[in-house]
């Protein structure tokens, strides 16, 4: 089965680890972005989760990560992890950032 505990890193360099993933599914952790549109130093920053426990080990899970020490936005993120056929996991994922606006009239540029 598919564990998400530890370290993951993806394509552009940017690193998560999971700590130790609830009975429940429920689990924390921290971020560090390698991209950035800030100029303000990258940080740290905490990830909250839930992690969909299923029989076959491929299970699907979310997490959000507040930027709240470097940027006022906020991500989240929804995948699957796939055990390959090397037997390396795999995350697979898709994200959703949303950035302060000054006005709601801005709020069509808010997400990406």
């Amino acid at each position: 089965p598919c564990n998400l505990t530890g370290w993951w890193e993806n394509d552009l360099g940017s690193k998560m680890q999971v700590f130790e993933v609830g009975k429940d599914g429920t689990f924390s952790g921290q971020y560090h972005t390698a991209v950035s549109s800030t100029k303000k130093p990258i940080q740290l920053s905490p990830v909250t989760g839930s992690q969909h426990l299923d029989e076959d080990g491929q299970c699907t899970f979310g997490f959000t990560v507040n930027w709240k020490k470097f940027s006022d936005s906020t991500a989240v993120f929804v995948g699957q992890c796939f055990n390959g056929d090397d037997g390396k996991e795999v995350l697979h994922t898709s994200w959703l950032l949303r950035e302060k606006v000054d006005s709601e009239l801005d709020d069509w540029k808010a997400t990406r």
